[in-house]
């Protein structure tokens, strides 16, 4: 059995006590509670915060939106990452480091206040209705250029599309300008044309699709029968 130092030990700093915690009381792939963690630490102010930042070093800690079995009030330990108390792993990676409110204001300009996998505005409602408005951030995201070196690229996203590791997506661009040099002349001008307005309209059918692949089973099938009795 692995022998790590214990989570009590107050010369470690708080994510590192939370680290030692997960790893010797929760154990990989088990869950807890938030209350369970702030039992554990009650001289630790925030320190649900403290072991979100262990994502930062490559662990995955999982809630309720992340994955729908566990309760609103549960996490799950699922994976292990950097053995931060072990001097220079707790070091987090260059792109992780903070942004400033300039770099942020900057992004959001860029990308015209919108979230770049949604398309929806800051404070705007969802297509499918209900009272949530959308809270726009900053991601990284890991784009792979043609010559085979990566970085990673500032991108606004809604807090909806970034959770569940969203902000983790991978762009192969050179993947991406392939498929647009196979373009035929007509279908790379359209998509300039899109490009400029930042936006593209949808036909009625493609409408009509993207709800019908929403649907549950059982309503497909009940779209199926109908368009069969359409076409009698």
């Amino acid at each position: 059995m692995e022998i790590v130092p214990s989570y009590q030990d107050k010369k470690f700093g708080s994510m590192v006590r939370a680290a030692l915690w997960l790893v010797s009381v929760v154990g990989e792939g088990n869950i807890f509670t938030k209350n369970q963690l702030r039992e554990a630490f009650p001289d630790v102010a925030q320190i649900d915060r403290r072991a979100r930042d262990l994502r930062d070093h490559g662990w995955r800690i999982d809630t309720s939106r992340d994955d729908p079995t566990l309760l609103q009030q549960e996490q799950r330990f699922v994976t292990r990452g950097a053995d931060v108390w072990i001097p220079g792993k707790s070091k987090a990676p260059k792109h992780k480091a903070s942004l400033t409110a300039a770099q942020r204001s900057k992004v959001f300009q860029d990308d015209n206040h919108l979230c770049r996998s949604c398309g929806v505005g800051a404070g705007e409602t969802y297509e499918e209705g209900g009272i949530e408005l959308s809270k726009l951030n900053v991601s990284r995201r890991k784009v792979l250029h043609s010559d085979g070196t990566e970085e990673f690229q500032l991108v606004t996203e809604c807090k909806r599309c970034g959770t569940g590791g969203g902000a983790d997506r991978e762009i192969d661009l050179g993947a991406f300008l392939e498929l647009v040099e196979n373009l035929s002349p007509m279908e790379r001008r359209l998509f300039a044309k899109w490009m400029d307005a930042d936006q593209r309209s949808f036909s009625p059918i493609e409408k009509t699709w993207g709800i019908y692949r929403t649907l549950p089973q059982e309503s497909r099938d009940a779209v199926a029968g109908a368009i069969e009795d359409m076409d009698d």
